[in-house]
Parts: structure tokens; sequence; C-alpha cells
């Protein structure tokens, strides 16, 4: 079969297409023939080993040959023990832990996926299981006359966030690059940011705020919130997530605040919600761009340089 893989981490150039032997689904594992696969955040990382923890499992070099986690597709064949599904059922699911997207099959735990609703094709359902989870989690506790602020919501979280929150009640604000202002206004912001002309630390604050690419420091998070307020981050450097972890509780338990790192929970219970709301037309879908599987270079750079509005995902399968 083919697929795109790497040795070493670096940039887009090192990843490569070859043939390589059909893997074989194990003891309650699933074998997948990729339709579609989305690209996130974490896929980047993972290529370019930065930050610090996007390296976890394979400190030298990466622990998975090919990249891709978000996936969907039909069922090949089943390993023992697999009762949920048969050949044959369209499915889809995060398989963050063994990856293997960017190739045209792909074994996933059976836990991990789900019955694709029949309303959304495959490269839909595979925008949802990792960006939908994320937002639906780091926006909780939003609400009518709540202040929401999503800091990099360009990008596929960033989407589905501002919609969630949009359809609780909230006042929603985005922040990202200027090239994604429009975009953030039409998924339904009701203000935006471009953080290179603008401190969103230093107006008004905010009851909640989902921190998609956290970098500044814990004492700015909490001027930029209000009395009450909580503040997530679910992605960011190093230093920045450390000091969140450390500094952020303590600053924010002193001042009434709470500032944290989102514990997200992965998994079918979690994205079919979400899934849900797509299927009925109640939450968009907003794909950008939909690259072949020989393009998956192109594709990784597109997210990692910021460029990408709402999701990207990698056609595998026609």
């Amino acid at each position: 079969m083919k697929a795109v893989v790497y040795d070493s981490y670096g940039s887009p150039d090192v990843l490569r297409v070859e043939d390589v032997p059909r893997p074989t689904p194990k003891p309650g594992q699933v074998l997948v023939k990729v339709a579609a696969t989305s690209l996130n955040l974490s896929d980047w990382e993972t290529l370019v080993g930065r930050p610090a923890y996007s390296r976890i499992g394979g400190v030298r070099k990466p622990a998975r040959r090919t990249l891709g986690s978000d996936i969907a597709g039909t069922v090949e064949a089943v390993g023992e023990g697999v009762t949920r599904f048969a050949p044959g059922d369209d499915v889809y699911g995060d398989n963050l832990q063994l990856k293997g997207g960017f190739a045209e099959y792909a074994v996933a735990p059976e836990h991990v996926l789900a019955r694709k609703p029949a309303e959304l094709s495959f490269a839909e359902a595979s925008t949802i299981p990792q960006s939908g989870v994320i937002a639906a989690q780091g926006i909780s506790g939003a609400g009518p006359g709540k202040r929401v602020l999503i800091n990099g919501a360009g990008g596929g979280s960033g989407a589905f966030g501002i919609q969630l929150a949009k359809r609780l009640g909230a006042h929603v604000t985005g922040v990202d690059n200027a090239g994604k202002l429009d975009f953030m206004r039409e998924v339904g912001a009701d203000h935006v940011i471009d953080y290179r002309r603008e401190d969103f630390t230093q107006g008004e604050p905010y009851d909640l705020i989902l921190d998609l690419v956290a970098q500044r420091s814990v004492f700015a998070y909490k001027r930029a919130l209000a009395p009450g307020g909580r503040y997530r981050c679910a992605g960011g450097t190093v230093p920045a997530l450390l000091r969140v972890l450390t500094v952020g509780v303590v600053a924010a338990r002193l001042s009434g605040r709470r500032i944290g790192v989102l514990a997200v929970r992965p998994g079918p219970a979690h994205f079919e919600p979400v899934a849900e709301l797509c299927a009925t037309g109640d939450l968009a879908i907003h794909i950008d761009r939909t690259f072949t599987l020989d393009e998956v270079p192109q594709a990784l750079a597109h997210v990692g340089e910021g460029r990408a509005l709402g999701k990207v995902v990698v056609a595998v399968a026609g």
C-alpha cells in the first residue's frame, strides 16, 4: 500500500511516499481502508518535533513513521475480540495513539472509532474527532451574556468553538492573524482581533478564554479574565504550558479566577455529539482545502504556517 512516511523530525521535505506492507489488525484492533484524514496542529508538531511534548515516545526519532490521526473510512478487517464493527462498516475516529492516517490503510483500536453518520461525507467526518472535542470541552461554561474569547480561532478547533459558543448564547471574540479575520466573522464571531496589531489581554475582560496557541505570561491571561472567569489552554509552547500549570494555578486562585490546561477527554462519547450537530446541519464544517496523498507535505505546510481557514483534509481514496 502507499503511505507517507518519515524517519527524522524536520520540515515537510523529510516526508516521502513509499510502498509499505499493509498492516494486520491485532486483537482489539480494526483495519480501516482510509478514505479521508483531516490534519491537526498536532500533526505539524509531531513532524517538526516541536514543542518538546510532541516527541513523547520518540525523543530522537519519530515513534510512528506515518502521521495522521483523524481518520474516516471503511472497515476492511477486524482483529480477534472486535465486536462493534464488521468489514464494510463506515467508521471515523481519532487514532492519536497509533496514527497512520496518511496511508491507504490504517489500524486503530476498536474503542477510538464510531460509525460514520450517513449524512456526512468521509471528508466531513474526518474533521470532527479531535477538533470538535477540543472545541466542545474548551467552551464548556459559555452561555447567555458570557464574553468568550478564542485565541487561534481561525483553525479547525476555533471554527467549531466559535459556533458552539454562539449556540450557547455567548458573545464571541476570535483572535488570529489578519488573513483569517473575515473567515472568523463568517463563522459567527461577534468581534475579531489581529493578534499582530492588538493585544487582547489589554482590553475588556472575558468570562472564558480558550487558548489554542498559548505563548503569553500567566499574569497577562489573569488580566484578561473577569472576576470568576476561566482560562483554558489546549496548545502552545512548553514554557507557557508549564507556567499555566504552576504559577497560573496559584495566581488564579488568589484572584478568584481559574487558569489551567484543558485536559481533553477523547473518544466517541465526546465527539459523536458534535458529529450529530454537524449531521443535522446545526453546526457547519469548514474545509479550507483538500489534498491528495501525494500532497501531504503541502497540506502540512499549509496548516503549520497558519494559513488554513478551518480544516484541511487529505483525500486518500476517491
